[in-house]
């Protein structure tokens, strides 16, 4: 019997022909400048679009103080703009979709990043207890940011929405917003990075009220069955806890529920446990157990998933559909692999950040490696 894996789905306005999806994969082989991307981009991205099947992009910068990496893309600027509309007409050539996930890293960035230098923004002055990059690609501990004034706010909600509509001339079919992994959505949503007193510090209606006015905004442009959510309840990246996830994370979820979002995209703890080289058993609550009845709409689940537990998780009904990362690195056309059933290519590390063609449109597809 066919699993639901390799069936229909539609999140919001979006039809998919299958439930394998490509999770956002920051590879930092943009092009200075102008942190656009490149024809090697609009390969990699080509090869990697089944017919029917959903690609969520590798995480843009919104703003130019958004950025926290070396050569990853952005979304505000025209070069930009042109970079990422080749990359969606080469997708939608091969019959896949593709959606852009929205970015601004808040505190985990680098005045090297920063226009005129300037410290990071953040919801407070709290530096992460982490190594950073800088833009000449250093391993450096991460800045003490600067918090931004309450007035200061509207206008990065502005750079989402924004990024939002640069998306929509860009052609794609929607947005992510991505409010995962230690950055700045995340940073105010967490009480360890979000020491505020004002409206948007404090209580927990207090700290998702960033979250809500991007996602507001990005909705004002796309409408909500065109607008994903990502978030990481037990993420750890960027030093990042809280001292009551499950009823933060509740609220947010709950909330954007009730907006009717197209779907929400949650990372399983068991990433966390592998990037910290711990066991299951060391991890909290699968996220899909504990806030899959919170959101009405489609749940995508990513983190560590392999054909076995994607297959489990999507006939259990956990989720409606996984996003699969390393694996769609290293196999472009992964969802026939797993469909069939047939081998995957190891994937190598070395390779993930920057660089070349090598480890980044070099791995081969079935036909090719059969023929080998």
């Amino acid at each position: 019997m066919t699993s639901q894996l390799f069936t229909p789905l539609q999140l919001g306005a979006i039809s998919l022909r299958h439930r394998v999806v490509m999770a956002p994969l920051t590879r930092m082989r943009a092009e200075a400048p102008h942190n656009a991307l490149t024809d090697l981009a609009v390969e990699y991205y080509g090869q990697r679009a089944s017919h029917g099947g959903l690609i969520i992009t590798e995480a843009s910068q919104v703003a130019p103080t958004g950025q926290g990496y070396p050569l990853t893309p952005g979304i505000y600027s025209p070069e930009q703009v042109a970079g990422w509309q080749k990359v969606v007409n080469k997708v939608h050539a091969a019959g896949g979709k593709i959606v852009l996930q929205l970015w601004h890293v808040g505190r985990l960035s680098h005045s090297s990043f920063q226009p005129g230098g300037a410290l990071p923004l953040a919801p407070s002055a709290i530096a992460a207890k982490a190594t950073g990059m800088t833009a000449q690609w250093e391993q450096v501990p991460y800045e003490q940011p600067r918090a931004l004034d309450t007035n200061e706010i509207a206008g990065i909600v502005a750079a989402y929405r924004q990024g939002a509509q640069n998306a929509l001339a860009a052609g794609f079919d929607g947005v992510e917003v991505h409010g995962a992994n230690g950055y700045l959505i995340d940073q105010f949503l967490q009480d360890s990075t979000n020491k505020r007193t004002d409206a948007y510090g404090g209580s927990i209606e207090n700290r998702t009220r960033f979250l809500l006015e991007v996602v507001d905004a990005v909705i004002g442009v796309w409408g909500a069955d065109r607008v994903g959510v990502r978030l990481s309840p037990w993420g750890t990246h960027g030093d990042m806890h809280d001292s009551d996830p499950v009823t933060l994370f509740t609220h947010a979820i709950e909330a954007l529920s009730a907006r009717d979002i197209a779907y929400l995209h949650l990372i399983e703890p068991r990433s966390t446990a592998e990037r910290m080289g711990l066991g299951v058993d060391a991890i909290p609550e699968s996220a899909l157990d504990l806030f899959r009845a919170k959101f009405d709409g489609p749940l995508i689940a990513a983190g560590g998933f392999e054909r076995a537990n994607a297959i489990a998780a999507v006939d259990g009904g956990k989720a409606d559909a996984i996003a699969f990362g390393r694996y769609f690195i290293s196999n472009p056309d992964l969802p026939k692999r797993l469909q069939l059933n047939a081998e995957l290519n190891a994937y190598d590390r070395t390779t993930f950040y920057g660089g070349t063609a090598v480890g980044y449109t070099d791995y081969p597809a079935l036909e090719t490696a059969e023929a080998a």
